[in-house]
């Protein structure tokens, strides 16, 4: 995957805003609309963009309730860790999901009504799979910052040439 400067300044202005228009994006990159059209699709074809996303306030539409939880499986096998890793992205419950390194395998994050709700939740999604050796839950008590977005580096031609 390859990008140049512009499409560095690009996905840096997406990331903050992705609501704005082609014109305006080409405007502050130094573009036509036309080109930045092409960039950006190219960008989302070649997997640079990934998704176009709008994050929700899970207070906001009832789900007020957040967790992290930090999920030790049984054995690391392949099998039992892609079938996890399958759970994770068909459950709603879990919003994200990391396999990871250190004391736990996964870390979850987790979004419920009431902790009913997710007390519900963790007896059908960590009790009742036998793969799961434990789990431990801690609870949000504010979301500090959310987000998606990430630090867009020079490409490393043109770090090199900017000394």
């Amino acid at each position: 995957m390859q990008y140049d400067r512009i499409d560095a300044r690009i996905l840096e202005i997406v990331q903050k805003n992705n609501r704005l228009t082609s014109e305006v994006i080409g405007e502050i990159a130094g573009l036509s609309a036309t080109a930045c059209q092409r960039r950006l699709k190219r960008l989302r074809s070649e997997g640079i963009i990934e998704a176009d996303i709008s994050i929700v306030s899970p207070k906001a539409v009832g789900r007020p309730i957040q967790m992290l939880v930090l999920v030790t499986m049984e054995r690391e096998r392949s099998d039992i860790i892609d079938r996890f890793k399958k759970a994770i992205k068909s459950s709603a419950e879990v919003v994200n999901g990391f396999y990871v390194t250190g004391d736990a395998d996964f870390i979850l994050y987790v979004t419920a009504r009431t902790m009913e709700d997710y007390e519900q939740f963790t007896r059908c999604f960590f009790y009742e799979n036998p793969d799961i050796k434990c789990f431990k839950t801690m609870v949000v008590l504010d979301r500090v910052k959310a987000g998606f977005a990430v630090p867009v580096e020079m490409p490393p031609c043109e770090r090199q040439t900017n000394r």
